[in-house]
């Protein structure tokens, strides 16, 4: 029995010194916030705390922080410290921090940044490394997976006659008649064309040119060129070569020919050419012409043409300076881009000496033309 008790004794003397440890840690715990409390308040004691801030308490969003004595040269990222450290520096340690507006809203993390100097404005990337430069020695080799097969080599290289090119390494050939026409004037009819055909590639082209009128069918008189064009800009061609003229009952003539050909702004297109002959002749010719949308296949269009001349040929019966001009009106409607019948009207006249020689042989010097006709390419 005595045993027991002594057992019970120890049990009992146990159970009161647990209940002290018990009540001692929770007077500690509830001690410690306002001994903190009271350390925060004393620090501050001297200064007029203001009401706290719900924004983020950093540097930028405390009203009475002077940023002037903040030592921050060019905020060099290489330099930059921004190791966490508590917010427990004392108030005393923070020079340039006016503390008479300070924010006492909860701090959060501080960041030391000593280095960095707000005063010049920009930021130095000096150490900052950057992706480029040339590929490092032991970067991957892009042929490495070829198994030794190159471009355009090899047992399935295609052959110079399949290589794929682009399209203005091609040469490519047209026929194209601006007038294949029926003309009546003057109580007559006869047959007039104007057309050129081409060979090349888009910046140097082979070129005929021709036109003339063919009545009672004989050819009365033509104009040929042979030619060699080449494109100067995205509108413009240059043209060198000959031209030969003939007539019926009248000598032939040759010409040395160099001109210009193109789309002139407002879609004006015009064609200017110089001749030099034997004996001194000399010529140039101009022309230009216009369309005019009615509709997406239907236009109208305008066409002027003049011809000079150096000095009189009386055996052609052309005489120097202006010698002729033509002015004509065509309504053509586009059935296909090949192929455009047209309707249209011709106001021709001689000039100078030429009107002269005409007058001597019995003809007008002005007439009017009614044409109809066809446009095509191929």
């Amino acid at each position: 029995m005595s045993s027991i008790n002594e057992k019970k004794g120890i049990l009992t003397v146990n159970t009161h010194i647990k209940k002290r440890i018990l009540g001692v840690a929770i007077a500690t715990l509830g001690a410690t916030p306002l001994f903190a409390y009271a350390q925060a308040h004393d620090a501050h004691s001297g200064h007029t705390a203001t009401p706290a801030s719900s924004a983020p308490a950093d540097a930028a969003n405390m009203p009475g922080m002077d940023h002037s004595k903040m030592n921050m040269p060019g905020m060099d990222h290489g330099t930059m410290n921004m190791k966490s450290t508590p917010a427990t520096k004392p108030a005393e340690a923070m020079p340039g921090m006016n503390h008479g507006q300070a924010n006492t809203a909860p701090a959060a993390t501080a960041h030391d940044m000593g280095a960095m100097d707000t005063s010049g404005g920009g930021m130095d990337h000096g150490d900052m490394q950057m992706q480029g430069g040339s590929a490092p020695p032991d970067a991957r080799d892009p042929n490495a997976y070829s198994d030794g097969y190159v471009r355009n080599a090899g047992k399935y290289a295609l052959p110079p006659s399949d290589a794929l090119i682009m399209s203005d390494m091609h040469n490519f050939g047209s026929v194209y008649f601006d007038r294949l026409e029926y003309v009546r004037a003057r109580g007559e009819e006869w047959a007039a064309y104007e057309g050129e055909a081409w060979y090349g590639s888009t910046y140097n082209r082979a070129v005929i040119k021709a036109e003339g009128e063919v009545a009672s069918g004989k050819l009365q008189e033509s104009e040929t060129q042979l030619l060699w064009r080449h494109a100067v800009s995205t509108f413009w061609d240059t043209e060198l070569g000959v031209r030969f003229d003939h007539a019926q009952g009248a000598p032939n003539r040759e010409w040395l020919a160099f001109g210009f050909k193109g789309l002139a702004p407002y879609w004006f297109e015009v064609d200017a050419t110089a001749y030099v002959g034997p004996s001194g002749r000399t010529a140039l010719g101009l022309s230009a012409e216009y369309d005019i949308l009615l509709t997406q296949k239907l236009y109208l269009q305008p066409s002027v043409e003049v011809n000079f001349y150096g000095k009189n040929d009386p055996a052609r019966e052309i005489g120097s300076g202006l010698s002729d001009g033509t002015a004509g009106l065509r309504l053509k409607y586009e059935v296909t881009r090949q192929f455009v019948p047209y309707v249209g009207v011709e106001w021709s006249s001689k000039f100078g000496k030429t009107a002269d020689y005409a007058r001597a042989a019995g003809e007008s010097k002005q007439e009017t033309r009614f044409v109809a006709g066809l446009s095509f390419r191929f």
